[in-house]
């Protein structure tokens, strides 16, 4: 036990003998901080580059300059300051990366980043994910670290004695991306994802061409996507922890992180990951690199002595609070992806908010409506519909309560400002005339992992008076119709690939409904040979065209469509309905012969990498422009030149 203890974690049985020990034998054991120092550099670097890109640096005008653009904090009361305000606080997050990459005034470096990157973060939910949630977890663990004794202009400028630190800077840094990848991997054994539901069609990216080739895209979607994927996630980390098999495990992973950089627009993510991976290695490998004898700057303290006298106890009694300290934060890693029985409120259709449970890729949505009913209550017969894109730029808000309630706030808001004028000079209007009092319905259609399109929340709920805490469940969010889940392997299958048959442009779409609601639908000119088809239970149709009388449909049973034609399908009985369209797109067919056949695809570049740059390089020239431009505005009062998003969208 004591040789496997030590050939996988450098430890003996000793250090577990009591918490003084663990303290004192193995978290306070002093190590060469080289490792470490590249690790913070590393990081610093990535970060540089994130903030013009994922965090928005680069699009600052566009992200936070609109005041009429709903917002989506965790607090719900938090208000985003004002764009030039917002520059200052973006330039001091990247002013911090620089400090924590480069080691100067690492402290006071690793604090401005920290606290500017949280308040960012909480601003906007919306925009949440895994590694967003990482970079801000990484950046807090290194400012409770040493990481600038080694490699820094800090330990340059004023030599602090030997180059060490604290053992536990690499178990807490390790520990976090144990946390990333195993609890990741425990989330894939679901059925959803070991079924092969979240991921489908992946394998026909060009990195799957090999696998694709071997053993056919279904099974390559299944085995390497899937079932590899979640083995990998589950025991990557103890395979780099353990010395036999930490080079083979060191292989896979960079292979791993380089397909997702190709594979997904996630940012430095897979970079992040491979920078810390030489951390399973040893202490002083980057002295190793430069043929530097490395046994001198690592000191084997495994022998250490526990402090027997007096005068260090104050020192001792904070060494073992800070342990503690580490050892509830390593705890609630391990709890908060599994405390969605608490925060209630922001469970729907999956369990919390997106981001902080790892469950990275698992879902995977299809939103085809999003209809928003604004209804005058002084009027009943005035109703408008909201463009869903007019105040966001993410239908995030469409899964989620919470984000459901902001959004219909925000807009609520916006009628009102709208109602007495005060955006009549911010360019044209989105939003529809009507009175003050108004109610407020979304009508939301969506599909998660291939199941049928269903609503997300009750067409007929008022959201503006909905109670929503975030500690009660929900109940005006439509449950997931599992009922339904069995057809995606037997009927959707089937018909899909009947429909697909047919032409090069012909599709289907299926649709299932709770008893006692209606889709109001339209049937586009640009589709012909319209078909309903009623797979299970019962429903009403009725198209709008003037002496059609109402059709009662049930199983097997089916009717043709006009073009060019508003319907409406009710669901009645006690028992959901589903059913599926099925047409083809006249449009795509006259595009495909005007462009000589299906055949004929653009081609694009398999590794964009010149272009991949000159886009970062773009996005950081920008940063820099709304960092200035906020400084000349709160210096001296110089406008803030702001690019309109309607003029940027054009222009792509």
């Amino acid at each position: 036990m004591d040789s496997f203890l030590r050939a996988t974690t450098g430890h003996d049985t000793r250090c577990l003998s009591s918490f003084d020990a663990f303290v004192h034998r193995c978290m306070y054991r002093h190590v060469d901080g080289a490792a470490l120092g590249v690790a913070r550099a590393l990081f610093g670097l990535a970060m540089l580059i994130d903030i013009p890109e994922e965090r928005g640096g680069g699009d600052l005008d566009l992200r936070w300059g609109e005041p009429r653009d709903c917002r989506f904090p965790l607090i719900h009361t938090m208000l985003p300051p004002s764009l030039p305000k917002l520059g200052l606080i973006y330039g001091l997050m990247w002013l911090g990366a620089a400090g924590i990459m480069l080691g100067f005034h690492f402290r006071t470096s690793a604090a401005i980043f920290a606290g500017t990157y949280w308040y960012v973060f909480l601003l906007d939910k919306s925009v949440w994910n895994n590694h967003s949630y990482l970079y801000g977890l990484l950046g807090t663990i290194l400012l409770f670290t040493d990481a600038h004794r080694c490699w820094s202009i800090d330990a340059w400028r004023k030599p602090i004695g030997p180059q060490t630190v604290p053992f536990w800077n690499y178990f807490i840094l390790k520990f976090q991306f144990f946390v990333l990848y195993f609890l990741a991997g425990l989330k894939k054994l679901c059925h959803e994802w070991l079924s092969g539901y979240a991921m489908t069609n992946l394998s026909y990216h060009w990195v799957f061409f090999p696998f694709r080739v071997l053993i056919g895209p279904k099974l390559t979607d299944l085995l390497v996507v899937h079932w590899f994927g979640c083995f990998f996630d589950t025991t990557v980390a103890f395979f780099l922890v353990y010395g036999r098999t930490r080079k083979m495990a060191t292989l896979f992973s960079g292979a791993f992180h380089l397909m997702n950089s190709r594979l997904f627009t996630i940012g430095m993510f897979p970079w992040v990951c491979l920078t810390q991976l030489p951390l399973y290695y040893s202490f002083s490998w980057p002295r190793k690199v430069r043929l530097m004898n490395a046994a001198k700057t690592e000191p084997d303290q495994r022998n250490a002595k526990l402090p027997r006298s007096g005068k260090d106890t104050h020192k001792h009694r904070r060494r073992r609070w800070s342990m503690f300290a580490m050892l509830v934060y390593c705890a609630l890693q391990l709890f908060l992806p599994y405390s969605h029985f608490l925060t209630q409120g922001y469970n729907n259709w999956t369990n919390g908010l997106y981001g902080y449970s790892w469950d990275m890729m698992v879902h995977a949505w299809d939103t085809i409506l999003i209809g928003i009913r604004v209804v005058d209550r002084d009027n009943q017969e005035q109703v408008h519909y909201v463009e869903p894109f007019a105040f966001t730029d993410n239908d995030r808000w469409t899964k989620h309560a919470d984000m459901a309630v902001q959004f219909a706030r925000c807009v609520e808001r916006n009628v009102r400002q709208e109602a007495t004028g005060q955006w009549a000079s911010i360019g044209p209007s989105t939003i529809p005339p009507a009175s003050r009092n108004v109610s407020i319905f979304f009508d939301i259609w969506c599909s998660m992992n291939g199941r049928f399109q269903q609503r997300v929340f009750n067409p007929n709920v008022d959201i503006l008076r909905a109670t929503w805490s975030p500690f009660e469940s929900v109940d005006w969010v439509l449950p997931v119709l599992h009922q339904f889940n069995g057809l995606r392997d037997t009927l959707m299958r089937h018909r899909t690939e009947e429909v697909l048959s047919w032409s090069n442009h012909s599709d289907v779409l299926f649709i299932a409904d709770f008893p006692g609601l209606t889709l109001r639908n339209f049937v586009s000119d640009d589709l012909y040979n319209v078909t309903l088809h009623v797979l299970q239970g019962t429903v009403r149709y009725e198209s709008a065209q003037e002496n059609d009388h109402p059709t009662i449909l049930q199983l097997g049973q089916s009717v043709s469509l006009q073009s060019g034609r508003f319907h409406a399908v009710e669901t009645i009985g006690n028992e959901p309905s589903c059913y599926v369209y099925t047409f083809v797109n006249r449009t795509k067919e006259r595009e495909a012969t005007l462009h000589g056949g299906p055949g004929v695809k653009s081609s694009h570049a398999i590794l964009p990498l010149g272009d991949e740059f000159q886009h970062r390089w773009e996005n950081f020239v920008r940063f820099l422009q709304h960092v200035g431009n906020s400084l000349l505005y709160e210096l001296y009062g110089v406008p803030m030149p702001r690019r309109l998003k309607a003029l940027v969208d054009d222009s792509h």
